[in-house]
């Protein structure tokens, strides 16, 4: 079950279509979904979690809390709106576009996709791009 919660002054337009491709996603990477929540926040909130749980005292996009249990994805995934816009007018891509890949990304990284060494960025990045490409279709 994928639930949206919002922290912020925010709200996805488009629930079922991200939903329904979320679990696609996890689906067609050969996973079942289980609990996941994302939680929609400013940068102030995600930055008390960056520091409070990882001992990071920077801004970013996303943190995800992963509660994976072998094929049985679950978790929670926190998500910067500020950083998200940010970051769309820095990679000069529209808001919902660079939405999308934060939105995935966390998946991806519960699918097992690591980001931290410049090859697994890359590889990252593919699947992410592929995971994109088939947002259209819900």
């Amino acid at each position: 079950m994928i639930e949206f919660n919002y922290e912020t002054d925010f709200e996805l337009s488009n629930e079922s279509s991200v939903e329904k491709w979320i679990s696609s996603t996890i689906e067609n990477y050969g996973f079942e979904e289980g609990e996941i929540n994302y939680i929609f926040c400013d940068d102030e909130y995600l930055l008390k979690l960056n520091v409070e749980f990882l001992e990071h005292d920077t801004l970013t996009d996303i943190i995800s809390f992963d509660y994976t249990l072998g094929k049985l994805i679950s978790g929670d995934i926190f998500i910067s709106i500020e950083r998200v816009r940010e970051n769309a007018l820095k990679f000069n891509e529209t808001i919902d576009n660079e939405l999308n890949r934060v939105i995935i990304h966390g998946i991806l990284h519960y699918l097992g996709f690591k980001d931290k060494l410049p090859r697994d960025k890359e590889v990252m990045r593919g699947e992410e791009n592929k995971c994109l490409a088939e947002f259209d279709k819900f």
